[in-house]
Formats: structure tokens, C-alpha cells, sequence
């Protein structure tokens, strides 16, 4: 059974359910046949599969850091969907359960404590809960805090290519931009902020970023979109999303082999049972534990 919480370091890690939603089995799975995925994934009658939009909280007596901050179920709960259509029936957005914002209450935590939002890209599932309607304008959650992304994968949101248009929102990310609190990242950096690297991964999107959380003997990586969750160990398992499966395979290699043979904790975002889990190696292959 995954730890509820761990503390590496001064950290207090911290898992955040945003809410759940749906995307497609098919689509979460590429070329895996659903006679294989379902069993784990079961499909509703749209084939969508249910997914979490899990953000991370590392509270420390100096800061609290905020990985990624979901699909933006606080501001749909309140007044309704900002990205404007049918988007929430679109992707089974659930009404009521966790949201980001009571979430975060639950750990004592308000929106003005957040000290620092660090995103792993701009698809709207993962960045959608950091702006929220004020008084008319969209502004950022936390009025706080800085907000960290790759540089490249913000030119990527500003100019979408054809494939990924309908993952980008400008109302997710202009607000950041006009409110001067978006950090820009320029490739991978060590200790970005105490104890915490990033590490840039573009098999999925260009400019996207996971996150290690270490303190020498105990390491959480936040994974993001490179497994997004605990199924999506196995190497072959990738999405219809990705934009490159043969460099996102690569990719979890680079992070799977450490985290197999050194015990790392690994952080499931989309994963709707397990936010953390460890790994083993099978083989050439990878596989949950």
C-alpha cells in the first residue's frame, strides 16, 4: 500500500486530489489493445476512462510548493466552464468530490500560503486550477506565488501546433504572463528551488518537465504526462497523446532504471487509486510494485 505522505528533507510531501474527469481508454493507451488496458482501466459507455488531476503539496516551515494544480474544478463548481462549450461534459469533469482548493484546506494550507507553483506544462489538465475568476478577470490562484515552466514548452502553448490545439488555453496562461509571476526554466536545472530539480522530457510535448523531489536518501519524482499512471510503467505502454512515443520510451528508461535499482517514489498524477508507487525491473522492461 502507497504512504499517504512521506517527508524527504524539510518536506512534507503531500498528495492533492483536484477532481476526477474522463479521456479516452483508447487514447490513453496508443496501440495497447483495451482487451488489456480495461482490466485495469475499466471504460464507460463513451470509452472514456476515469482520471485523477492529482497536484503535489511540499510544505515546509519556509515555503509550500504546489506541483502542477489540475483541471480547474473550483472555478467549473463556481461559475461554470471558462474554456467556454461543452468542455466539461466533454471530459466527464465530476461535480462535487476533491477539488484543488479544498484539498489544499484540508492541509491547512490557503491559497496566499502557496509560495511557489511549479508546472509541468500547459495542457489545460494540469495547469487549468492555477487562474481563477476575480471579480470579473481571470488572475492567478495563489497571488503569492511564481509560477515555474520550461520556456520552451510556454512558446510551445502560445503557438500550438495543429495536434495539440485543442490541449492549450491561452486563458490558462496569458493571466501569469499580465500578473509578471510566470519563471521561466531553460532546460534542466538542479535545484530549481531547495531539494527540488527539474528534468525536461519532450516525448510528449516540447518543454515538458518532471520534477524530483530528493534529500539524498529518499527521491519522489512527479512524473507528469511521462507516466501518468501506475500502468504506464511498462516501456510500451504510451499514450496516443504523445508526440513522440520512441523518444518518450527513451525518456522513462532515463528515470525508471534509477527509480528501480535506488527505491525512488514515484508520483502518479492521473492515476485515480495510487499517488505514489515503486518500480521493479522486469526484464528490459518495467513494472509497478
Amino acid at each position: 500500500m502507497s504512504p499517504q505522505t512521506l517527508q524527504i528533507g524539510e518536506y512534507t510531501v503531500c498528495p492533492i486530489n483536484t477532481g476526477i474527469f474522463g479521456l479516452d481508454g483508447g487514447a490513453m493507451f496508443g496501440t495497447v489493445p483495451k482487451v488489456l488496458w480495461e482490466k485495469s482501466n475499466p471504460a464507460d459507455e463513451n470509452n472514456r476512462i476515469q482520471m485523477e488531476a492529482r497536484a503535489l503539496l511540499l510544505k515546509s516551515p519556509h515555503r509550500n510548493i504546489l506541483v502542477d494544480c489540475g483541471i480547474g474544478q473550483d472555478f467549473i463548481a463556481k461559475f461554470g466552464d471558462k474554456l467556454g462549450g461543452k468542455f466539461a461534459e466533454i471530459y466527464a469533469v465530476k461535480k462535487g468530490g476533491d477539488s484543488l482548493l479544498a484539498s489544499l484546506r484540508a492541509q491547512g494550507v490557503e491559497p496566499k500560503d502557496i509560495t511557489d507553483v511549479i508546472l509541468t506544462h500547459f495542457h489545460f489538465d494540469h495547469c487549468g486550477g492555477g487562474v481563477s475568476l476575480f471579480q470579473g478577470e481571470l488572475k492567478p490562484t495563489f497571488p503569492n506565488a511564481k509560477y515555474y515552466v520550461q520556456k520552451a514548452n510556454l512558446a510551445n502553448a502560445q503557438h500550438p501546433n495543429l495536434r495539440e490545439k485543442a490541449s492549450y488555453f491561452a486563458c490558462n496562461f496569458e493571466p501569469l504572463l499580465k500578473a509578471g509571476v510566470l519563471q521561466l526554466v531553460n532546460g534542466e536545472t538542479e535545484n530549481l528551488l531547495p531539494g527540488i530539480s527539474v528534468y525536461v522530457s519532450n516525448g510528449h510535448t516540447q518543454g515538458h518537465q518532471v520534477v524530483k523531489i530528493s534529500d539524498g536518501k529518499a527521491t519522489v519524482l512527479y512524473c507528469g504526462d511521462l507516466i501518468p499512471t501506475s500502468s504506464h510503467v511498462r516501456l510500451p505502454w504510451v499514450m496516443g497523446y504523445d508526440l513522440n512515443p520512441l523518444l518518450l520510451m527513451e525518456e522513462k528508461t532515463r528515470f525508471l532504471g534509477p527509480a528501480a535499482d535506488e527505491g525512488w517514489y514515484l508520483f502518479f498524477e492521473h492515476d485515480p487509486k495510487h499517488a505514489f508507487g515503486r518500480v521493479e525491473r522486469a526484464g528490459v522492461d518495467f513494472k509497478s510494485i
